[in-house]
């Protein structure tokens, strides 16, 4: 849906930029086939964490509570940044890996498709 402004000329000032963030930036993350998630979550994380502190310290207390998590074997993850594959390097900083301000990555876990196969 577009956004129509009321007045010609309209410019405001953008409430979600990444200057409002103190040193973070907005990285929304999706986990396929599981939707007892129903929608990406929205983390501000500093854009000097490693990939690999993302996935080992951040995702478990995101997605930790769904039965499938401790089965996940991160070595077959697959990942898509903004719906395109993408092979994150663990070692690099989200940045490195080119994850700027309110990048979208989603990722699927092959074999693990929700409670039961229900993708839930």
């Amino acid at each position: 849906m577009s956004v129509v402004a009321l007045a010609p000329g309209y410019t405001g000032t953008v409430m979600d930029s990444e200057d409002r963030f103190h040193g973070n930036r907005l990285l929304y993350i999706g986990w396929e086939d599981h939707l007892l998630f129903c929608a990406p979550v929205c983390l501000p994380l500093p854009g000097a964490m490693p990939f690999g502190a993302l996935v080992s310290d951040v995702l478990p207390g995101v997605y930790g509570s769904h039965p499938d998590f401790e089965k996940v074997d991160w070595s077959k993850a697959e990942w898509f940044d903004s719906g395109k594959p993408f092979t994150p390097d663990a070692t690099k900083s989200l940045a490195e890996n080119g994850l700027g301000h309110k990048s979208v990555i989603r990722f699927r876990t092959p074999g693990l498709e929700g409670i039961g196969g229900s993708r839930s």
